[in-house]
């Protein structure tokens, strides 16, 4: 059986068993159980009651996180000449679209969001078996096929988010950093969790919001109590 360590039977003490945290103690706490030497990014989980298989049961939107991730978000646009300059100067880290297609192709994804235009969504649409299961896919519902590159650029560089319910009907996203004010990942968790209640399908029957659960990197989870999740 593995030793554990002083760090973690100290962390898992802090984690009172069986007990459902308020959002807010929630926020707290997890930043006293992160015990790594490096800034840690705090993610929330929360599983729904839905069938992702349908797709009148699918949740996705799109989040501007109001503090941000604390993440250096690497942006990918993809986009025709005339439009390069406006996405430079939005701050994308990458701007093409012929080089950066082919690039793809032969399995680069050293990226977080790629951002395109109608134009040109024939080229990219041919990416889909690359990008698609990465998450990575531009849509137009999400704000990443737009003829305003400049403005999705410098949304997404402060903060906005794209979620989406996985097969196992769990949307899993990161709302900062353990850095943060306890207050800051507050605000963020709430318009997360706020965003996804109102995204309730029609179809989607019994208890929406089953768990949530808070956690950072390598820190034990703290379990919400979902009723009180503006607490």
């Amino acid at each position: 059986m593995a030793k554990i360590t002083k760090n973690r039977k100290k962390v898992a003490d802090k984690i009172e068993a069986g007990k459902l945290y308020s959002l807010s103690g929630a926020t707290k706490l997890v930043k006293e159980v992160t015990t790594t030497k490096f800034d840690a990014s705090v993610d929330i989980d929360v599983r729904l009651g839905v069938d992702p298989r349908k797709a009148n049961q699918m949740v996705r939107g799109v989040v501007s996180l109001p503090h941000g991730t604390g993440k250096d978000t690497r942006v990918l646009v993809l986009c025709t000449p005339e439009k390069e300059e406006e996405a430079k100067a939005a701050g994308a880290d990458y701007v093409g679209l012929d080089d950066y297609i082919e690039k793809i192709k032969g399995g680069w994804t050293d990226i977080d969001v790629i951002i395109t235009m109608p134009p040109v969504m024939a080229k990219v649409g041919a990416l889909g078996r690359v990008l698609g299961p990465r998450g990575l896919m531009p849509n137009p519902k999400s704000g990443t096929v737009t003829m305003d590159i400049g403005t999705a650029v410098k949304e997404v560089k402060q903060g906005k988010i794209d979620f989406k319910v996985d097969k196992f009907g769990i949307i899993h996203a990161g709302i900062g950093k353990v850095s943060f004010d306890a207050e800051k990942l507050f605000e963020n968790a709430f318009l997360m969790l706020d965003t996804i209640l109102k995204l309730k399908p029609t179809a989607a029957k019994g208890t929406y919001m089953k768990s949530v659960t808070i956690s950072s990197t390598m820190s034990p989870g703290i379990p919400l109590d979902v009723k009180s999740i503006d607490e």
